[in-house]
């Protein structure tokens, strides 16, 4: 079933428009949204979730308008977005006492196991949280509330490896059993790596692809050559050129690599993403 799909979304700022942003989610999966800062990550996000108004575009949730309705959309969805904390002298008990609340189906068998298995004390305050135990306190609440879509926007920021390998297990683990699906944002690519199913990429507010993992990947291969390889072809189809004294590397779109007869390999998400930047610089 699909729990997501953005249509068109536009947004105008000065010196910045989020340009027709399409992409769709169906459960039982986790889909890394990705981009340099300023990309549009966090204004799609927030264009989406209707806590900016957008200039045109549909935000479906459930099969559900987002605007039409947006109260029941919201009972089944949960949202983290980066660090920000409400009420940070209030306990954890209290904050999940005045959460619980606003949700229909707010189960609390549930909200103490996920407390209990995230290793959460519920006499802390919110204050006294770190960035990783902040994240897996904001989950609790959401998975405790029947959330089916999970909205994060960089929740691995900040965290060190550790931390950062044990969320990532929590997010394999939400959707494992095919019911939920997680949205999020990240710029540490080695985490996408490990957990994403889907990737979409926006670049300066647009979006250039929205695939499965291995289809990205595999989209692009790493070419290298010698100066007198290259060629008016190969600078036509090479994507973020760097010329050295002694030849060039590039990447290039694998049928594009394949005809170009130039030695070519596979390339990473963090390889490929860098290429596509430094070509938007030049």
């Amino acid at each position: 079933m699909e729990l997501l799909s953005v249509r068109d979304l536009c947004k105008t700022y000065p010196g910045f428009t989020l340009d027709r942003v399409s992409f769709s989610l169906e459960s039982g999966y986790i889909m890394g949204f990705i981009g340099r800062n300023g990309a549009g990550k966090t204004t799609t996000l927030k264009s989406m979730l209707g806590l900016v108004h957008p200039d045109g575009g549909a935000v479906e949730m459930f099969g559900m308008d987002f605007r039409k309705k947006e109260s029941a959309c919201r009972q089944q969805l949960g949202v983290v977005l980066g660090d920000a904390r409400y009420y940070g002298s209030k306990s954890l008990r209290d904050v999940a006492a005045v959460t619980a609340r606003f949700y229909e189906c707010w189960d609390d068998a549930a909200y103490r196991d996920y407390m209990k298995r995230f290793s959460l004390d519920e006499s802390k305050r919110v204050r006294e949280l770190s960035t990783g135990m902040w994240v897996k306190f904001t989950l609790a609440l959401a998975l405790s509330h029947g959330a089916r879509l999970l909205v994060l926007d960089e929740p691995t920021s900040g965290l060190d490896p550790v931390s950062r390998d044990e969320l990532l297990d929590i997010f394999r683990d939400t959707v494992a059993n095919g019911e939920r699906s997680i949205l999020f944002s990240t710029h540490i690519i080695s985490d996408l790596e490990k957990c994403a199913d889907l990737i979409t990429y926006i670049h300066a507010g647009k979006i250039l692809t929205s695939t499965d993992r291995d289809s990205f990947t595999d989209d692009y291969r790493k070419v290298t050559g010698g100066r007198g390889e290259l060629t008016d072809a190969v600078r036509e189809s090479a994507i973020g050129l760097r010329e050295q004294s002694f030849g060039f590397e590039a990447m290039m779109k694998t049928e594009d690599a394949i005809s170009s007869g130039l030695a070519a390999e596979p390339i990473g998400m963090e390889e490929i993403m860098i290429h596509i930047e430094r070509e938007g610089r030049e």
